[in-house]
């Protein structure tokens, strides 16, 4: 009983009591919420009363609190503060946590109950809400194997467990290898080039390692600076081959034969439950619906995108060669480093003048203010509310009647036990208790920004501002929920509507009445030049094409891997060169690899889904056009998102959802128009 997670928290709004949690209590306490949710599916099974909505659907729902509070920690901590001891205990946890998952979706007994009672939703008097729920937990079901023969079912269990290890075993391996690797400078000439502020970085990082000089990693706030402003070509060249080729290197952490297992076990499984392709298993859930529907947008958007894309490329290229000389081959380490001067020179844009508007502290002040603005929500810190490291803050967020809304955690800087990217995520989420009560989500955004050094406060680059604006978007998704059951709460949606709220929020980024609310010198407390704001709008389509088919060739590769009806035992590398050919608008390297680090798609559940971030791009672009009509800070607007969208999370069909709010069906003309494509 010592364990705090079979404890009451006693913390305020019974936040995770990190600080009470020791490594050690993760096990007892999984095993523990496993052996009460079997206890809560026993229950259930021997009921002798006629199964109904209430003593099946609903007791289902509510099972597994205990294990799923557990776990959720468990689980976001080993992408945000993870170590070998938690990688231990995932290792060994993980078949046992699929086998558990397995004895609930395949109990035949527990089938023939929801079975019963999905039979029966014609004639029983369900809310909407209701509907969707038995819906759910009927498909659910189904698509974990419930139909399936005792043989089939047993190849099932074998195929998820192992499943479930390889794709533990992908994301362990990519955060070694992105921690293994440094480039250490002693000599201050091969800096040459580079800003002040990725200079004093690697200094500061350097002294983290015990070094002299300066050390940069493969985390972005170290290699895209350097990417972008090193003229040591050589050296670019380095970083460039370290970073898109990790995991490739025939040793303990090489992931390509891993890929080949994941890829053909989803295959599996698809076919075991009557799909011809995982991505057909993946997509009826969807609302894409099927790769015909998919492949539609990826080939529309190549054929709008491509001229554009190309003639980018080119300018870039002569600027190259301008500089370089005749005959100059621009590679993929070569296109930041021209990329940059070239809109330096068109726009007068240089990302690291802008640094020093963007203070961290100011920029969450304006993306708090934002949300203020639109919703009428405000944000105020906590300290104590427990955290799990010394970066991350927590928030209590109230609502415009100053009710308690959410809480809020930030953490944004890179370390040894954070893998690479941002991503929001719930530590708890929301639902409404059979008295009424309204459960309120805790919500975690999670970033790997330029750190603070000794000298300076941590200066966001523009696209770290963007990326702040659609972490954050997710999170207003889920803190806004208000829905009755926590299985369809705030981001529980399709995938490919669950972009929508964060990607909407980029729009902000190049409006300037809403730079102008926080961008200031942190220095001098000087406002953002308005030149600096006007490079910033005439900017903003700068290479959009080439961005453009960097997402589609990452949506191609995706499809490629999952679209395949045959077991697959050919090169990764060269299958994935071949998949988004089309697409490459610079030479390719042979030793280079993606699919051994693309963790969305081999271990972060956007399998068959990358497609997502384009789909809700056309979404996004359509539904900020109402804002751009009706002015950006507009609040009738605002509330209509919050009130249709938002709030409303999986409780009904997206495009129902997206409908009601824009009251048409979205098109690509939107995002062609923002692009400056038509």
């Amino acid at each position: 009983m010592n364990n705090p997670f079979l404890q009451i928290y006693n913390t305020p709004h019974d936040t995770t009591p990190f600080d009470r949690i020791k490594i050690t209590d993760f096990e007892p306490a999984i095993r523990e919420g496993m052996k009460i949710e079997d206890d809560e599916i026993e229950r259930i099974v021997s009921n002798t009363n006629e199964p109904d909505f209430a003593n099946t659907i609903l007791a289902l729902e509510q099972s597994g609190k205990l294990l799923d509070r557990v776990t959720t920690v468990f689980f976001n901590l080993m992408s945000a503060e993870t170590n070998d001891e938690l990688d231990a205990i995932a290792e060994k946890m993980m078949p046992e946590l699929t086998e558990h998952s397995n004895n609930i979706s395949l109990n035949p007994v527990l089938f023939e109950k929801v079975k019963s009672v999905y039979g029966r939703k014609d004639s029983m008097e369900l809310t909407p809400e209701e509907s969707r729920l038995l819906e759910k937990t009927y498909d659910g079901f189904v698509r974990n194997g419930a139909n399936l023969d005792e043989k089939d079912k047993e190849t099932f269990r074998k195929l998820s467990a192992e499943l479930s290890s390889l794709t533990l075993k992908f994301s362990q391996n990519h955060l070694k290898e992105t921690n293994k690797f440094e480039l250490h400078i002693t000599d201050s000439k091969d800096l040459e080039g580079l800003p002040e502020s990725a200079v004093e970085a690697a200094a500061h990082t350097a002294k983290e390692k015990g070094k002299e000089g300066w050390v940069f990693t493969l985390q972005a706030p170290s290699y895209v600076p350097f990417m972008k402003y090193s003229k040591i070509r050589e050296l670019r060249k380095q970083m460039y081959m370290a970073y898109n080729t990790q995991c490739t290197h025939n040793d303990e952490l090489d992931n390509k034969d891993i890929v080949k297992q994941l890829v053909n076990k989803r295959m599996e499984i698809a076919q075991l439950l009557g799909f011809e392709t995982y991505a057909d298993y993946v997509l009826k859930k969807r609302m894409a619906e099927n790769s015909e529907n998919v492949y539609k947008l990826l080939n529309d958007l190549l054929e709008a995108y491509s001229p554009a894309a190309h003639k980018e490329i080119e300018e870039i290229k002569h600027l190259a060669e301008q500089t370089e000389g005749e005959g100059f081959e621009l590679m993929p380490w070569d296109f930041s480093f021209y990329a940059e001067k070239l809109k330096n020179e068109k726009y007068s844009l240089d990302e690291e003048a802008l640094r020093s508007y963007f203070e961290l502290e100011n920029v969450k002040k304006g993306v708090f203010g934002l949300a203020t603005r639109l919703y009428g929500i405000t944000f105020r810190e906590n300290k104590d509310i427990p955290v799990y490291h010394p970066d991350v803050q927590a928030f209590e967020v109230f609502d415009e009647d100053g009710t308690f809304l959410a809480v809020l955690y930030t953490d944004f800087h890179p370390r040894a036990g954070k893998r690479s990217g941002a991503w929001m995520t719930s530590y708890k989420e929301q639902w409404i208790e059979n008295d009424g009560t309204n459960s309120r989500p805790h919500v975690s955004v999670t970033m790997n920004f330029t750190k603070p050094t000794a000298e300076k406060p941590a200066l966001l680059t523009f696209s770290e501002v963007n990326t702040f604006l659609h972490e954050f978007g997710h999170a207003l998704h889920g803190m806004f929920a208000n829905t009755r059951f926590q299985c369809m709460s705030g981001t529980n949606v399709y995938w490919d509507f669950v972009e929508l709220p964060s990607q909407i929020m980029e729009n902000f980024a190049v409006e300037k009445d809403f730079l102008n609310t926080f961008a200031k010198h942190y220095l001098t407390g000087e406002p953002i030049p308005e030149n600096l704001i006007k490079s910033i709008v005439d900017s903003q389509n700068f290479n959009v094409a080439y961005a453009c088919l960097r997402q589609l060739s990452f949506g191609l590769l995706d499809m490629a891997w999952y679209t395949r009806k045959e077991l697959f035992d050919g090169d990764v590398k060269a299958y994935e060169k071949k998949a988004w050919e089309k697409t490459q608008l610079l030479p390719q390297v042979d030793e280079t690899c993606m699919s051994v680090q693309f963790g969305h798609i081999m271990s972060g559940g956007y399998s068959a889904g990358y497609y997502s971030y384009k789909w809700a791009e056309v979404l996004d672009a359509d539904a900020f056009s109402v804002f751009k009509e009706k002015g950006i800070f507009n609040r009738e607007v605002a509330q209509s998102f919050r009130d249709n969208i938002l709030s409303k999370g999986g409780t009904e069909h997206p495009m129902t959802l997206y409908k009601r709010f824009r009251g048409q069906e979205p098109g690509i003309e939107a995002l062609l128009i923002r692009n400056g494509i038509k």
